[in-house]
């Protein structure tokens, strides 16, 4: 079953009991807008002990808050008792709720007038108690109530509003937007699971520039990535960077990303986050070492955010990697061969072709890289070794730090297409590593 037809399932069963139930928030807001929603949520006056007899093939995920997961194969939908929150401690959530019979006090707790919506899916009606279908229909984000006062319940809004503009290329209303430059040290306090997360949306949402731009102004970047703050105002030299600063450059990057991959999307933010640490004049700019300082301050960021150490990885490989490209068109066939089967080498294929676009414009190693993907067989790219540690052995040679160096010899010669059998790898090792001289 499709979530939608399992929330309208859910909603038909309570309102059949006598209850009232509708679909609520991000995923009325996306079928106002013509958008297909990701998710889809329900509010109810069914307290919650009746919603876990009314659906048995679910459980509590927020039992203080009266919420329940009704799943449907592998569909869920999580439905909430109408609620009204209070004394929020901890800049995350309330410390005490009051379950609700009247729609209204379940919306004024919510964050933005477009996320405050509810739907009758069997008429379709809307009931809008905070003015969010004026706000959709004239692109604004809006604090439901008083901003500060919203912010400071859950700092973690700050992030969430610049997201939503973002996205939907809205505008935060003035008071809005006053509340999150007064407030924008709160998010300093939000655990970095959910700044991580928050973040890594506005980079896949495709738009990502605008997100930044916005961070930028709200004083929220130098808050979270003061690392990526400092790109700001460090010139390029023009012959190679023509469209400005790193900052510039970075934005201009990001701009094009789109809907891309949440690693390709932190290595395209960082993998210039070297250079102003490794900024100097010396007859040009220059920025000797960027890669390698790029490389430990994406790791720093990398491991203060909490991201998986899978992630962590494949990102700083993007950094490490980036200015490699540089070098292709002179690579030995061997080195080459290597560099092309990088795990997930398609992000960094991508994102070299976006730094092209955001600098000087030139394709030429993307394409001939292209060509030459084209061309090869994943046999070619990495071929079954024609020697193995065992043949080595069986030579006389005894296991050593000198064995990786052997077979590295062997494969660089495969990889060239100089060899292409077993006896011709081990008479290679014969000769670049005759036995008295091996350790």
């Amino acid at each position: 079953m499709e979530p939608e037809a399992h929330a309208r399932r859910i909603i038909s069963t309570l309102c059949r009991s006598g209850y009232q139930a509708y679909l609520v928030g991000g995923c009325v807001r996306d079928l106002l807008l013509g958008c297909q929603p990701k998710d889809f949520d329900v509010a109810t006056n069914a307290p919650p002990q009746r919603l876990l007899e009314l659906f048995p093939n679910s459980g509590q995920v927020g039992a203080h808050f009266g919420v329940v997961l009704v799943r449907e194969g592998l569909h869920h939908v999580e439905v909430a008792t109408f609620r009204s929150e209070h004394q929020y401690t901890d800049g995350r959530r309330p410390s005490s709720v009051h379950f609700q019979t009247d729609p209204r006090e379940d919306v004024l707790r919510r964050d933005f007038t477009i996320n405050g919506l509810m739907m009758d899916v069997e008429t379709g009606d809307v009931l809008d108690y905070v003015g969010g279908r004026a706000d959709l229909d004239h692109r604004l984000i809006r604090a439901i109530g008083d901003p500060e006062v919203r912010f400071r319940e859950d700092h973690l809004r700050l992030l969430r509003a610049i997201r939503f503009a973002a996205r939907f290329r809205f505008e935060i209303e003035p008071a809005t937007w006053t509340a999150i430059q007064r407030r924008h040290s709160l998010i300093r306090s939000v655990s970095a699971e959910r700044v991580r997360d928050e973040l890594g949306r506005i980079l896949t949402e495709g738009a990502a520039r605008r997100g930044f731009e916005m961070l930028e102004r709200a004083g929220l970047l130098d808050d979270l990535l003061p690392e990526i703050a400092a790109m700001q105002g460090i010139e390029q030299p023009p012959e190679f960077h023509p469209e400005g600063d790193v900052w510039v450059h970075t934005l201009l990057l990001l701009e094009r990303l789109g809907h891309g991959s949440p690693t390709l999307a932190w290595g395209a933010l960082l993998h210039d986050v070297g250079k102003p640490g490794t900024f100097r004049i010396a007859e040009r700019i220059r920025f000797d070492g960027h890669v390698e300082e790029g490389i430990r301050l994406a790791h720093a960021i990398l491991t203060r955010l909490r991201f998986s150490r899978h992630d962590m990885e494949q990102v700083e490989a993007l950094v490490a990697n980036h200015m490699r490209f540089k070098d292709v068109p002179r690579m030995r066939e061997s080195t080459l061969k290597r560099f092309l089967r990088l795990p997930k080498f398609n992000e960094h294929l991508e994102l070299h072709r976006l730094d092209c676009l955001a600098s000087h414009g030139r394709l030429d190693t993307y394409e001939l890289i292209q060509q030459k993907l084209h061309m090869l067989t994943d046999q070619q790219l990495k071929p079954k070794p024609l020697v193995s540690g065992r043949d080595l052995i069986t030579e006389g040679y005894q296991p050593g730090p000198q064995f990786s160096k052997m077979l590295a010899a062997v494969e660089d010669a495969q990889l060239e297409g100089w060899i292409h059998t077993r006896e011709q790898g081990l008479e290679l090792v014969r000769h670049m590593f005759p036995l008295q001289v091996v350790g």
